[in-house]
């Protein structure tokens, strides 16, 4: 159970995946923050990792294995294909 509020995750989560957005931008990609929604943290890939094939193994073993050393063991990250709007459906 996550013992923080999803307004409270915000800057933290930010800040960790800015430090590791290396991983992305060395291959020529990125990734755009779309919000958390209970604990779970959305983002939409673009640039070089749109559509990549080790796109999901990255953000499962590089980003989201980060935020869970550095915020919470029980904190997840999910690509949203269609960005804002797919995210704002939620």
């Amino acid at each position: 159970m996550m013992p923080f509020s999803d307004e409270e995750l915000i800057n933290p989560v930010k800040t960790c995946l800015e430090k590791n957005m290396y991983i992305l931008e060395r291959d020529g990609g990125g990734l755009e923050f779309l919000g958390i929604k209970k604990g779970v943290v959305y983002v939409h890939l673009i640039g070089a990792c749109k559509g990549c094939s080790a796109s999901g193994t990255t953000l499962k073993y590089g980003l989201e294995r980060q935020l869970k050393i550095d915020i919470h063991p029980d904190i997840t990250l999910i690509n949203l294909d269609g960005g804002a709007q797919e995210f704002a459906k939620l």
